[in-house]
């Protein structure tokens, strides 16, 4: 993989997508919304009306994770089950998401292959500094999402269906994904950018296939999971990366429409079927930046998956509703890994901060530096057939036994 087309300095920081096109006379689908029991179906709307899609329209899939929805009002109703909102959705009505539809009395995917984001790109961006350092993965995304944050990175493709935009996609399938990233150079195919549980279908299709030409595959996710999507993905899944927003229930309704328990219990399945996780918080002032409440992450973090976790603390950048926030002080960032660490959390990383950046991999015995890293590179490797080679302790992660690729 050439890694001179990565430029010191450029405008990439991590979970931020390549910019996307729109198509200025396409339409989204309406409603965006989930409907509960006491409405009505569409105006004229039937409930055999919708159905999978046509030639044309080859991303209309019947969805996983459907069930029937005993409605007494609205025959036909189901219930999609793929994430904690587990949305009731009558005939015609589309999922917080804004991707999975009842049609028919059946739940659809509306993106199975529409892609907006197909490229190779370092495994670090994702952030992943345990997992296959080094490498690069090919990073694919749709359109949609089912949290609604104020401060989202990618609205442009996360929040599409609620700002009546249409990225620009093609359509591609499975078989062309790992084609394209077998022939890129890569190591895994990453699921990243927006939840990639709204494209569940797409995604696992694609890891089956990724898996049998042996690559890996890591989801980018906001650990919204259900139970029964974990156990779907679980066999074929490698590693997440979990974003997690903040350790307060609040925080996680007011600014993202969802809650926090169903993430944490997400977290703890993913680490007990033996997926390799990695945690991200994007600091934001004034929102989640308590003292208190990146304590109690911090210990949440080392009791339920265990201190050699890595933490990515991340500096929040305007975007989106929060235009008009100021970036995260460097000094926040600071005092949030150490605070982190005080409580024996080993792997604390901050990014997006040039000026007090920590993207450095020490041994969690010993403290001896084991990976350097800048640029999303890596730029000194010296573990010994994965362990520290002045105490012998083994790093925590995934493939490390072998040398990195160097920048």
């Amino acid at each position: 993989m050439d890694d001179s087309t990565r430029t010191s300095g450029s405008r990439e920081t991590f979970t931020l997508a390549p910019a996307v096109s729109f198509d200025p006379d396409a339409t989204t689908p309406e409603p965006v919304r989930a409907r509960f029991p006491g409405e009505e179906p569409p105006a004229g709307l039937r409930v055999g009306d919708l159905g999978a899609g046509t030639e044309s329209e080859p991303h209309i899939r019947q969805a996983l994770l459907g069930e029937t929805f005993d409605d007494p009002i609205a025959s036909g109703s189901v219930r999609c089950v793929a994430c904690a909102h587990r949305c009731i959705l009558r005939p015609g009505r589309i999922g917080i998401c804004g991707v999975r539809q009842n049609r028919g009395g059946r739940l659809y995917t509306l993106v199975y292959g529409q892609v907006a984001i197909a490229l190779p790109e370092p495994i670090e961006k994702k952030p992943f500094y345990h997992f296959l350092p080094g490498s690069y993965a090919y990073s694919v995304a749709t359109r949609g999402c089912n949290f609604h944050c104020a401060f989202c990175q990618n609205w442009e493709i996360s929040q599409a269906h609620r700002e009546g935009l249409v990225p620009e996609s093609r359509n591609v399938t499975p078989e062309a994904v790992v084609e394209e990233a077998v022939a890129a150079g890569v190591r895994s195919v990453a699921y990243t950018y927006v939840e990639p549980t709204v494209f569940l279908e797409f995604a696992l299709d694609s890891m089956i296939r990724a898996r049998a030409a042996g690559l890996r595959n890591v989801f980018v996710t906001n650990g919204y999971e259900t139970p029964e999507a974990i156990e779907l993905v679980a066999p074929y899944l490698d590693a997440a990366n979990v974003d997690v927003k903040a350790a307060s229930d609040r925080f996680y309704r007011r600014v993202c429409g969802a809650r926090w328990e169903p993430v944490r219990d997400a977290v703890v399945e993913m680490h007990e079927r033996g997926i390799w996780l990695e945690l991200t918080t994007m600091v934001i002032p004034g929102l989640n930046d308590d003292r208190r409440e990146l304590r109690a992450m911090a210990e949440w973090i080392s009791t339920a998956v265990g201190p050699e976790t890595p933490w990515h603390l991340t500096r929040f950048q305007p975007a989106y509703r929060l235009s008009d926030l100021q970036p995260t002080p460097a000094a926040t960032l600071v005092e949030a890994a150490a605070l982190a660490r005080e409580v024996g959390l080993r792997h604390v990383y901050i990014g997006n901060a040039p000026e007090v950046e920590a993207a450095t991999t020490f041994c969690a015995l010993c403290g001896e530096r084991l990976i350097s890293r800048a640029d999303f590179a890596v730029t000194e490797w010296r573990l010994v057939d994965g362990r520290c080679p002045r105490c012998r302790h083994a790093l925590a992660g995934v493939g490390l036994r072998g040398s990195s690729a160097l920048a």
